[in-house]
């Protein structure tokens, strides 16, 4: 559809919602909408300090430590959620863009769906990681003996395959079917719904049980730095992850809930090098130490912990992380 544009500018379709897929071939302006340019610019600097923080643990896990099957959790989903981040900065990005200049709106389009899918695939992928290795550090505790015999040396890296792998076909079997931009989003917010209670509230439940059964039982033991974070890493999952999870479902009453839950899902990504940091450097309950040497402590007990995981017979009868 060949359309003729108007050269004075005040002229141009100017709309502040999408237009309906057949009305696609158009130049389109976006009149600025205020609420969400707030969240958009506080989602901005979210992810600015969220990529520097999760940029450090790449840097550190990756060329400074020696690699143990916690840190290729830990690396995987630094890698998930930085990768996030930077979608979510190209993703406002784009839409600041129709308030400052006119574009082709077919091109606009497409660009964001695109975004979205790989938004989606990383949040989830993050999820299903950040489940794994909580379920792993609750099955080193719980069940030293045997997590110590039957676990290989390479179930980490394959996990974290299988788990990537998951999320390609859970976002692939919303969007192909149907194209970008067309998805089956009843079929999307189900799925979300379910993908939650799978691997937020299923995590929650067994940290949550293992910390009881820790401090509670018969022969109470600290529970330790690294189930401190991982159990923090997952109630920051429930609380900031819940609200993108139902958006689809309440969004008629609030409309702008699509942003804000966005909004959260940055916080998400962006929390866990914070967590590392406070749970690392936490000595004698003071925090005193440097970014690196908190992250080296947290980092090193996990280390140590998995070497007394994969020690021969029953030199180490007891897990202490």
């Amino acid at each position: 559809m060949e359309e003729t544009i108007p050269t004075d500018l005040s002229l141009i379709y100017t709309i502040t919602t999408y237009p309906e897929p057949e009305d696609y071939d158009y130049i389109w302006c976006k009149s600025p909408i205020y609420d969400i340019l707030i969240i958009a610019c506080v989602c901005t600097c979210i992810c600015v300090c969220g990529l520097v923080g999760n940029a450090v643990v790449l840097w550190l896990l990756g060329f400074r430590m020696k690699k143990n099957p916690f840190t290729v959790y830990v690396l995987n989903l630094a890698i998930a959620d930085f990768s996030l981040l930077l979608i979510l900065l190209a993703k406002f990005t784009l839409y600041f863009i129709p308030w400052v200049y006119c574009i082709d709106y077919t091109e606009f389009h497409l660009a964001n769906a695109i975004l979205f899918v790989m938004f989606l695939f990383c949040y989830l992928a993050g999820m299903y990681l950040l489940t794994a290795m909580s379920v792993e550090r609750c099955l080193a505790a719980l069940f030293p003996v045997w997590y110590r015999c039957h676990r290989s040396r390479h179930c980490s890296a394959i996990m974290c395959g299988l788990l990537w792998t998951l999320a390609i076909l859970f976002v692939s079997s919303v969007f192909l079917p149907y194209g970008l931009g067309t998805g089956n989003y009843h079929i999307l917010y189900i799925f979300n719904i379910v993908n939650f209670v799978l691997f937020s509230f299923f995590p929650l439940l067994s940290n949550l049980a293992l910390f009881i059964k820790l401090r509670c039982g018969s022969q109470r033991r600290h529970p330790g730095k690294l189930y401190v974070a991982v159990l923090l890493s997952v109630l920051f999952l429930v609380a900031l992850g819940f609200p993108f999870s139902v958006e689809g479902f309440i969004s008629d009453f609030y409309p702008h809930l699509f942003y804000t839950s966005i909004l959260l899902a940055s916080l998400n990504s962006s929390i866990n090098p914070v967590i590392y940091f406070l749970v690392g450097s936490c000595w004698q309950r003071r925090f005193q130490c440097s970014i690196r040497a908190a992250l080296l402590r947290l980092f090193e007990e996990g280390a140590t912990s998995e070497e007394r995981n994969q020690e021969p017979g029953d030199a180490v009868m007891e897990t202490r992380v």
